[in-house]
């Protein structure tokens, strides 16, 4: 390779500073928070959810601890630039003040708030919670440091010349002169690629001799743009104008709660590389191992999402289209500005919007089916598809093809396969199971994938498999190590049961010992021995306890509500039916974009 051909050429070569460039350089602090950026740091610095940021920071503004916290603007008023110079002049001295007056870069930014900032920037305590203070900390020392001078810089960059080849190396370093605001806060970002050290430099002088110590080139490979953190996503969002301060964090959540994303980390694979090292006048080639793809706290679509995804683009690109919100919020701020009639904006939007959804209500069902290709073995198609219960794969059709007296086959796909790239061989897979892997205590044991994971089966009873068992190849020797670990820990789990009445147990819980009669949890009294109790002991303590009051509405609420039901008149039910229509009708328009979900989720009956 070229590179291993490098290090050969550079075998006995001299190495010297060829030139040396030193120059000064300056940082300058980031601008006050606004929401967007108060819920990027916080996610960074401080690993919080969008959603846990403006709770906290809510919290604090309610207490009167900080400024509003929905906002867009990244100025501050004259009152607050003077409190915060004050501040930094008394704790670390005239020449680290620098009064700034920052400008919001964001062409829709509405600015009717100030930057998020400590209402009393003296104040360094704002609340008991930990929580609560770490993030008011943060905002105190982003607001602090918007108004502190820059921090200077000295670089400098040393080009090292080979005598053997033209090539150059460059090495850079870099010296803090004067802290400026790094003496209280430095930004975080995003980006994933690990920066060089800028470390200092021994010092150096043109013409100098090197020593060489050793020369490595190291095999890299690109890397595809990174997953959405919930940071990065607000950032985004804020570029392309989708939201305002106050929705970014809505939105995150909602699209989590639905099941379109999830958020999570997912291990990486391991990777081999090769490593060439010039050292002792020899070249040596070594092959090195890394992870790569692996993902912290990341955001990851769903196969329901991209489904829903589809049948929106498909049937609504207007409105899913990225510039269709930022063209409704200027229409927003036309009509508050009285430029727009906002009747003739709703009409002009809902004239079209609406035929849509009714006919998409009509629409028969989508499968979502991605042809995989044909099963060798019957000649029939294979998909996979999304059903009720998440992606599976199929052989065959419901009607068509000459099938109509062969039912379809059906097999769940594993959690980590998608509907997107999974393959026809890795589907055929599927259909291997259930399989027997072998035989424990006279009886077969299967492996088999169902709708809350693999498992074994064995004696009518199950066995979750580990996230590092795989169900198409796990053997018998570990089938039996997983029976034997369930049942030690059902074992430590179960104190008493009772065959003539299999609905009371003695259990151990998180608390102690507890006694279970059907749903109902009874507490054991102090003194009894749990391994001790008999049946009737059980049942006579369970009669003893109350039952607690339901969820939603107490017993005796309900019993109240079915007294006068049972004496309305006969003349009087058509009345209630009619309310009840009444009822139905008024709730349907806010259902109707709700009820094409379902066409576009592709249930499949299995």
């Amino acid at each position: 390779s070229a590179a291993k051909t490098l290090l050969e050429q550079c075998i006995g070569a001299t190495f010297s500073i060829k030139n040396l460039e030193t120059k000064p350089a300056k940082k300058s602090p980031a601008a006050p928070f606004t929401t967007s950026t108060l819920q990027q740091e916080a996610s960074r610095k401080l690993y919080f959810s969008v959603a846990q940021t403006m709770t906290l920071a809510q919290k604090l503004y309610e207490a009167g601890k900080i400024s509003y916290m929905r906002t867009d603007s990244t100025n501050l008023s004259e009152e607050a630039i003077a409190k915060a110079t004050h501040e930094i002049e008394q704790a670390y001295g005239k020449e680290y003040v620098e009064v700034r007056r920052y400008k919001t870069k964001s062409e829709s930014a509405q600015e009717a708030h100030e930057a998020i900032r400590p209402t009393d920037f003296s104040a360094l305590k704002a609340s008991a919670d930990r929580n609560e203070q770490r993030l008011y900390e943060l905002i105190w020392k982003r607001a602090i440091a918007s108004q502190m001078a820059d921090a200077r810089l000295e670089r400098t960059i040393a080009t090292i010349a080979i005598s053997t080849v033209p090539n150059e190396l460059v090495a850079t370093g870099e010296v803090i002169k004067f802290e400026g605001f790094l003496k209280v806060y430095l930004e975080s970002s995003d980006n994933e690629e690990e920066e060089e050290s800028k470390g200092m430099l021994p010092p150096l002088a043109i013409g100098q001799r090197l020593d060489l110590d050793h020369l490595r080139a190291t095999q890299r490979f690109s890397r595809p743009a990174p997953r959405y953190t919930e940071a990065s996503l607000v950032k985004r969002l804020e570029e392309m104008g989708i939201g305002r301060p106050s929705t970014y964090a809505p939105t995150i959540s909602t699209v989590q709660k639905r099941g379109y994303v999830v958020k999570e980390d997912r291990e990486g694979k391991e990777r081999s590389f090769k490593e060439f090292i010039l050292k002792d006048q020899r070249v040596e080639e070594r092959m090195g191992k890394e992870i790569t793809g692996a993902e912290k706290a990341k955001l990851f679509p769903t196969d329901i999402a991209t489904v829903v995804n589809d049948f929106l683009v498909q049937h609504f690109p207007d409105i899913v289209d990225y510039s269709f919100t930022a063209v409704v919020e200027k229409e927003f701020d036309e009509i508050a500005g009285g430029r727009m009639q906002w009747a003739k904006m709703i009409a002009t939007f809902y004239d079209g919007f609406h035929p849509r959804v009714e006919n998409t209500q009509e629409m028969e069902r989508t499968t979502s089916a991605r042809e995989l290709g044909t099963d060798p073995k019957t000649g029939r198609r294979v998909s996979a598809r999304l059903g009720k219960y998440g992606p599976y794969a199929q052989i065959g059709e419901n009607s068509g093809e000459g099938e109509a007296e062969q039912k379809p086959q059906y097999a769940s796909l594993q959690k980590n396969q998608r509907l997107e790239t999974i393959t026809l061989e890795e589907a055929l897979e599927l259909f291997k199971l259930p399989r027997e892997v072998g035989q424990f205590e006279g009886k077969p044991m299967k492996a088999a994938l169902g709708r809350f994971g693999p498992y074994i089966l064995h004696d009518s009873k199950f066995y979750s498999l580990t996230k590092d068992d795989d169900p198409l190849t796990i053997n018998e020797q570990r089938g039996i190590e997983l029976i034997g670990q369930k049942r030690q820990a059902d074992a430590e789990k179960y104190i008493r049961e009772f065959p003539e009445n299999p609905e009371v147990k003695v259990l151990n819980g998180r608390y102690g010992p507890y006694i279970v009669v059907g749903k109902k949890n009874v507490k054991i009294p102090k003194g009894k021995d749990p391994k001790a109790l008999t049946l009737d002991e059980c049942l006579a303590l369970a009669a003893e306890t109350p039952d607690k009051p339901g969820k939603f509405a107490p017993a005796d609420k309900k019993a109240t509500a079915k007294a006068p039901a049972e004496e309305i008149p006969a003349k009087t039910k058509p009345v209630a039916r009619k309310t009840a229509t009444k009822k139905v009708a008024a709730s349907a328009k806010p259902k109707t974009i709700a009820a094409t979900k379902p066409k576009a989720l592709g249930v499949g009956k299995k």
